[in-house]
């Protein structure tokens, strides 16, 4: 296997459980607390570490004992945390609060997981790796980041999440070889225009499986049925799969197996960092029909 940047947000989680999601005025019970490390950029670096793809991460957390405690857990899970960086500031903090139905509302502080430039990591370890994967950040630093993985003749990836009609990722949209996007965050891009041909989108249809366009070709996959309890991360775990499966030469379809495999087993556990080993991802796709 390849080592792949991740480049994104590494954030620490956490989680409320409570048996529903209260209206305005509203209160609902805790049913459990729980605190792990999140961040797309992590969550998809621990999959990937998992799936021996020798993640190397690129963000940025505080000089605190929060920060201390992501860094530890990443690289207990494999992730190269070198290019890691400690700033000043507080380690951003994501509450999530996590319903009966696995559904979530997330609040968070502003810290500092955007403080990481591109120049934080050298242009040798970017011409090392076989691939660049984008997770939301400031729009300026992953436009950077492309050119530089291009100016290696590095492909690169795109999962802008959530804020993608509120930033603009436009740029960074078209110029990368796949995008990840749900089925809002499709809709965002289709209506601004920024999908190009010859790219691979990717969208995460959550239980409903997910599907590959690519130049008039559609490749779908339906899917694993399992119990949600925490949807947190699930798209993370699903794109680590992807890019895992994609690493090791599979085609696109088999891709999304991959991914959906990963997608079903995080959403079965509380917290946003899922762990996996290619002898689970193996199991769940040997069983579908």
């Amino acid at each position: 296997m390849s080592q792949i940047v991740c480049a994104g947000h590494v954030n620490w989680d956490v989680t409320l459980q409570v048996d529903s999601l209260p209206p305005p005025d509203g209160e609902a019970a805790v049913e459990r607390r729980f605190q792990a490390g999140g961040g797309s950029a992590s969550n998809t670096a621990a999959v990937l570490a998992g799936l021996g793809c020798h993640p190397l991460l690129l963000g940025s957390v505080g000089i605190n004992d929060t920060g201390e405690l992501v860094r530890r857990e990443l690289e207990q899970a494999g992730v190269d945390c070198t290019y890691l960086i400690q700033v000043a500031g507080e380690t951003t903090v994501k509450y999530l609060v996590v319903d009966g139905e696995g559904q979530v509302m997330v609040l968070s502080n502003e810290g500092v997981n955007e403080a990481f430039d591109a120049t934080d990591i050298p242009a040798e370890a970017v011409a090392e790796s076989s691939h660049l994967h984008l997770t939301g950040q400031d729009p300026e630093t992953a436009e950077r980041l492309i050119e530089r993985a291009h100016e290696q003749d590095i492909s690169v990836s795109f999962d802008p999440g959530r804020r993608v009609d509120s930033r603009a990722y436009g740029p960074s949209i078209s110029a990368v070889d796949t995008v990840f996007l749900n089925e809002r965050e499709m809709a965002v891009a289709r209506e601004q225009g920024v999908l190009t041909s010859g790219q691979y989108i990717v969208e995460k249809r959550g239980g409903d499986g997910a599907a590959v366009y690519r130049d008039g070709e559609t490749i779908t996959h339906p899917g694993f049925a399992v119990d949600v309890i925490d949807t947190t991360g699930a798209g993370d775990a699903f794109a680590g799969g992807f890019l895992a499966a994609r690493d090791a030469g599979l085609p696109a379809g088999e891709a999304l197996a991959v991914g959906n495999a990963c997608g079903a087993i995080a959403v079965q556990s509380v917290g946003a960092r899922t762990t996996l080993s290619w002898e689970e991802i193996t199991a769940y796709v040997d069983a579908s029909p």
